[in-house]
């Protein structure tokens, strides 16, 4: 009689857990290089500069038709109409170094109010974001715009803060 009872219990316990339906859990993006997202600090760039610097950080070497386990370094460049980044990863798809470019971006708020407070009868006529990462997480970021006021026309230099250099 005890063994019925524990049968029909143990019973009872494993006929419901075939009558759930499963879960569809949100599909979760893992990062492989995420000291280089934290670095690049994207959150003020242009949308097309963020979405090229995290197909940066996901990429994978192995994927790539040229991969060899021989090779112990790989240049890949992505390229969008707005600018390129030239990234070297090594056999591990770690990202150890980039040299990015880009034209006539949005600019952050900050950088756009420092110019403003330093030159304010001029307009930003064009803009470069020119970015030099490499690991560990030394970064150096700068801004060139060139900067009109009638048919004058002067260069600056702004890093990623808005402090002049």
């Amino acid at each position: 009689m005890k063994k019925f009872i524990i049968g029909l219990f143990i019973m009872g316990l494993t006929i419901p857990m075939h009558a759930q339906d499963p879960i569809q859990l949100p599909t979760v993006v893992l990062v492989h290089n995420y000291k280089y997202l934290d670095a690049s600090g994207s959150k003020d760039l242009a949308i097309d500069v963020e979405q090229l610097e995290l197909k940066v950080s996901d990429f994978n070497v192995k994927e790539l038709d040229v991969y060899s386990e021989d090779n112990e370094y790989y240049d890949v460049f992505f390229i969008i109409p707005k600018g390129k980044i030239l990234a070297t990863y090594d056999d591990e798809s770690n990202l150890l170094r980039t040299a990015e470019r880009f034209k006539d971006i949005d600019l952050p708020m900050h950088v756009k109010q420092s110019v403003a407070r330093r030159f304010p009868q001029w307009n930003i006529s064009k803009n470069v974001y020119l970015v030099n990462y490499y690991e560990p997480d030394n970064i150096k970021k700068m801004y060139k715009i060139t900067l009109q006021n009638g048919d004058k026309r002067i260069r600056v230099k702004v890093d990623d803060h808005g402090d002049f250099m």
